[in-house]
C-alpha cells in the first residue's frame, strides 16, 4: 500500500496554492489601483471646481507606480555555502545497521551536537551514531556511538578516544548538553533506541554516569530529543526526554507496512502505540528524579487511557510571557503538545487550546523537527512536517492564541513538496532578521517509485527574511544562489555555530547513512554583528533559558540562550546578532533564568562579548 499519510501529489498541490495566493495577490492589486485611481479623480474633480494649478493629475502616475510596487518583494541576497567537512578535518560517516528488513529507526537518526567540552573557547562537535543491530552478520565492526571532533578555529582533530567517549555502543539517537552537576563543564546525555546513556565531563575525559544519576530510562524504549533547562526555578538543570513509539523488531514486523511494488516500507508510526515522556528533576548534585506523570507530562487518551505522545523534537520557550520555560512537541501523526509552565515545575498540556495541536484544516501533521524564535512583535514556532504536508509557522503576538502562518508569510507552498526533519531561524546575511532553513529527506529508500515527484535524498531549503513591509516576508532563495546547501541529502539533524570566529554561523547537516555537511557562507556578508556568551551560576552556568535583547536605533532583536533545538541537535549557547550597517550597539539586556536583569550600553560591533550573572563572584560592581 501507499503511504497512508497523504496520498495526493506534491507539486500539484504546491501549484494549487501558488494559483490561490497568486489570484489573491493579483486581486489586492487591482483593487488597489482602482482605489487610488478613484482617490486620484475625485482630486482631479475638485481641483477643477476650486480652480487649482496644481500639477496636473498624470503626473501623479510614479506615485501610484510606486504605490502598487510597494509589496514586491526584492532579490534575495545569495548564499554561496560550501562544504567544508572533509577539508576541516570531519571524517564521521553515519552507520544506521540497514540490511534490507526496513526497521523503522533505521531512517529516523542521528544527532548533532555543538559543545565546548574542553573549554577553550572554541565550539567543538559531537556526532551521533546509529550502528549495526545485534543480528548483524558476524564479522561486522562495531561502531563508537559518539563520535568527537574538537576544534582549533575552525579545524578539526577527531579525539573520541582520549575525551574517553570510545567503546560507547548502542543504537544511538539523539543528544543533549547541559552542566548537570554545577562543575561548570558541559556533561551529554545520548538518547538510543534501548537505555540511554549520561557522560559527564570530568577535567580527565567523560566518565559514564547514566545509572547512578537514575537517567537511563527503559531497556526498550525508544527515547529522540532531549533537552535540559530549569523548569521549577531552583537554579540547575532539570532534563526532559521524548520517547517516539512502542517498537521492536517482532512489532515492526506485525505492523508490516507495504509499498505497492516495493515490499516492506518503513511508512509512518499510525499503527504503533504512542509513548509518555520522561521528566528527570535535578536534585541539585547531578542525580534525578523520574517525575514526568506527577509534573504532568502524560498525556492519555480520554477514552482508551493509553499514551498519545509519539515525540521526535522539543522546544523549550517561554509561550506566555511569564518568565517560566514552557515546552512545544512536535509529535509525529498525532496532534503536537504545549506543556506550560506553573511556575513550580509542573506542567498544564494546552497545545489544542492555544492553537498549535494541528494544521490549519484542523489536522495532525507528520511532525519532526521545530524552533522558536521572535520575529518583530510576535512569538513564531516553525514545525518541519512530512512530504506533501507544508512546514507550519504559528504565530501569536499576545501568547494565548497561534495561528498557522506559514502560507502568507512565504513559507508554506514552497515546503510542502519536501520531507523535512532539521530546522532553525538564523540570519544568514546578517541583515538584523532572522531567515529560515529547513533539512529536508525523505524516509524511504525507493519512494520515487510510487511517487514521482518526491526523491529519497533532497535539497535543504533556505528562506530570507525580507521584512515585515514585504509581501511576502519570507522568500526562498534560490537553489542557485545557497551552494552545496542545495546538494540533495537525505537530511535529517541541522545544528548550527561560529566555528572559526568570523562573526558567521556556520551550518551542520546530518543525513541518513553518508557523512554530515559542515557549510561555511562564501562570501562574507558586509554587514556587522555582535555575539554574546554568557557567565552564570554553578547550576546552569552557560545561561540557558536566558533571554538576551539587543536595541540598535530603537529597534530590538530578542535571543533565548537555548542548545535544545531543530530535531535530535544542540546548537552553541551563544546569541548571534546581525547589526546590518550599524557599527555599534546601543544597549545588550539580559533577564536571566532566575528574573535577575543586566544590561550593557554603547557596544561596538564585530565582537563576542561575554556578560557576568548579576550575583556572580566575577560580575563587575
Amino acid at each position: 500500500m501507499t503511504d497512508p499519510r497523504r496520498d495526493s501529489d506534491p507539486d500539484d498541490d504546491a501549484v494549487q496554492d501558488d494559483r490561490v495566493i497568486g489570484i489573491a495577490f493579483r486581486r489586492s492589486l487591482i483593487a488597489l489601483a482602482a482605489i487610488v485611481a478613484v482617490a486620484l479623480t475625485a482630486w482631479a474633480v475638485l481641483t477643477l471646481r476650486t480652480g487649482r494649478e496644481d500639477a496636473p493629475v498624470e503626473e501623479s502616475s510614479p506615485d501610484l507606480a510606486r504605490l502598487l510596487e510597494r509589496d514586491a518583494t526584492p532579490d534575495a541576497p545569495p548564499a554561496r555555502y560550501i562544504d567544508i567537512a572533509a577539508e576541516a578535518g570531519i571524517d564521521f560517516v553515519h552507520v544506521n545497521g540497514a540490511t534490507g528488513d526496513r526497521l523503522l529507526p533505521e531512517t529516523m537518526g542521528g544527532g548533532v551536537a555543538v559543545l565546548d567540552f574542553d573549554l577553550d573557547g572554541d565550539p567543538d562537535l559531537l556526532f551521533v551514531n546509529s550502528g549495526h543491530w545485534p543480528d548483524a552478520p558476524d564479522g561486522t565492526a562495531a561502531v563508537d556511538t559518539l563520535r568527537l571532533y574538537r576544534n582549533d578555529g575552525g579545524r578539526f582533530a577527531e579525539v573520541t578516544a582520549e575525551s574517553g567517549l570510545a567503546g560507547a555502543h548502542g543504537y544511538g539517537m539523539g543528544v543533549a548538553v547541559g552542566d548537570v552537576d554545577g562543575d561548570g563543564r558541559d556533561d551529554v546525555f545520548l538518547t538510543a533506541v534501548g537505555p540511554n546513556r549520561l557522560f559527564l565531563n570530568r577535567p580527565d575525559g567523560f566518565v559514564e554516569a547514566g545509572d547512578a544519576a537514575g537517567v537511563v530510562g527503559g531497556e526498550t524504549a525508544w527515547s529522540t530529543s532531549a533537552g535540559f533547562f530549569d523548569a521549577d526555578a531552583d537554579g540547575d538543570l532539570d532534563l526532559l526526554v521524548l520517547n517516539y513509539v512502542e517498537w521492536s523488531r517482532a512489532i515492526d514486523f506485525e505492523v508490516d507496512y507495504r509499498l505497492t511494488g516495493i515490499g516492506r516500507a518503513y511508512g509512518p508510526p499510525t499503527n504503533f502505540a504512542g509513548t509518555q515522556p520522561y521528566f528527570y528533576r535535578n536534585r541539585g548534585d547531578g542525580t534525578f528524579d523520574e517525575v514526568a506523570e506527577a509534573a504532568g507530562l502524560h498525556v492519555t487518551n480520554s477514552a482508551t487511557g493509553t499514551a498519545v505522545g509519539k515525540g521526535l523534537a522539543l522546544m523549550p520557550t517561554d509561550l506566555d510571557g511569564d518568565g517560566d520555560l514552557d515546552v512545544v512537541v512536535a509529535n509525529d501523526t498525532v496532534r503536537n503538545f504545549a506543556y506550560i509552565n506553573r511556575g513550580d515545575g509542573t506542567f498544564e498540556e494546552a497545545g489544542t487550546l492555544l492553537g498549535l495541536g494541528f494544521d490549519r484544516n484542523g489536522m495532525a501533521t507528520g511532525a519532526m523537527g521545530i524552533d522558536a524564535v521572535r520575529l518583530d512583535d510576535a512569538l513564531a514556532i516553525g514545525i518541519g512536517n512530512f512530504a506533501n504536508e507544508m512546514s507550519s509557522l504559528y504565530v501569536s503576538r499576545d501568547g494565548t492564541t497561534f495561528a498557522d502562518e506559514a502560507i502568507g508569510r512565504g513559507i508554506g507552498a514552497p515546503s510542502r513538496a519536501a520531507l523535512t526533519f532539521g530546522l532553525f531561524f538564523f540570519d544568514y546575511d546578517l541583515d538584523g532578521r532572522l531567515d529560515f532553513m529547513q533539512a529536508n529527506g525523505h524516509v524511504e529508500n525507493e519512494i520515487h517509485r510510487v511517487q514521482a515527484s518526491q526523491r529519497y535524498a533532497q535539497s535543504a531549503q533556505l528562506f530570507w527574511n525580507c521584512g515585515p513591509d514585504c509581501r511576502p516576508p519570507f522568500v526562498q532563495v534560490p537553489a542557485t544562489a545557497i551552494g552545496d546547501l542545495a546538494r540533495p541529502i537525505v537530511g535529517r539533524a541541522a545544528a548550527y555555530a561560529d566555528f572559526d570566529g568570523d562573526g558567521r554561523l556556520e551550518l551542520v547537516l546530518t543525513q541518513i547513512g553518508g557523512a554530515p555537511l559542515l557549510l561555511d557562507g562564501d562570501p562574507a556578508p558586509e554587514a556587522g554583528w555582535l555575539r554574546v556568551s554568557l557567565e552564570g551560576p554553578p547550576g546552569n552556568p552557560r545561561g540557558i533559558g536566558a533571554e538576551i535583547t539587543v536595541t540598535i536605533d530603537g529597534r530590538d532583536q530578542q535571543r533565548t540562550i537555548m542548545p535544545t533545538r531543530s530535531y535530535l541537535s544542540q546548537v552553541e549557547p551563544v546569541a548571534s546578532f546581525g547589526l546590518g550597517n550599524a557599527e555599534r550597539v546601543d544597549r545588550i539586556r539580559v533577564r536571566w533564568p532566575d528574573g535577575r536583569v543586566g544590561e550593557r550600553s554603547d557596544v561596538a560591533a564585530d565582537r563576542t562579548i561575554t556578560l557576568v550573572h548579576p550575583g556572580s563572584a566575577s560580575a563587575s560592581p
